[in-house]
């Protein structure tokens, strides 16, 4: 399943073709079922695999007005976060809360992503590597998974867990 989205450039194409040299390392390429089958071509489940690759694909280039375009206007964010629990509602707050956990960085990638469907709802997981001032010297890492329900091909609610920003020891 390859979803489609806008590049920064506003071009339509698809999650491989977003990275010309090749398709990253942490693209998959596909999105199972509970089961561990494939998602079919079509119907609901198509829909939730095209909202992913979406959603994963914008992420990675941190175009944050992309990845809260997946999102119906009114949807519902619960995050359970390190500090606490972080809730908000429609999509310029999911995009600033994107854009706060991601955002303002010197360096960015994205390790590994996992995607599933468990019956009606979408299972989602990232795991990025970056560079912030804000938060110290060195490489950081940080994991979220993610479970969320589809209304008319949009997310409308996300429950999302966090593991914090975690410090990559120094090489030597």
């Amino acid at each position: 399943m390859v979803g489609s989205m806008a590049s920064r450039h506003g071009t339509e194409s698809s999650v491989a073709s977003a990275f010309p040299d090749s398709s990253p390392s942490w693209y998959k390429g596909s999105v199972t079922t509970l089961a561990g089958e494939p998602v079919p071509a079509s119907g609901p489940e198509a829909a939730m695999a095209a909202v992913a690759e979406t959603f994963l694909a914008a992420l990675a280039v941190q175009d944050f007005p992309r990845v809260a375009s997946v999102f119906s206007d009114d949807v519902q964010l619960r995050a359970l976060l390190p500090g606490g629990l972080h809730e908000a509602g429609g999509t310029a707050e999911l995009e600033r809360s994107f854009a706060r956990w991601f955002g303002d960085t010197q360096a960015f990638e994205v390790l590994d992503t996992e995607v599933g469907v468990i019956g009606p709802r979408l299972f989602l997981r990232w795991r990025v590597r970056l560079q912030a001032e804000r938060l110290g010297p060195g490489w950081w890492v940080v994991e979220q998974e993610a479970y969320g329900d589809l209304e008319d091909d949009r997310l409308s609610r996300l429950s999302l867990l966090c593991s914090g920003y975690l410090a990559e020891p120094a090489d030597g």
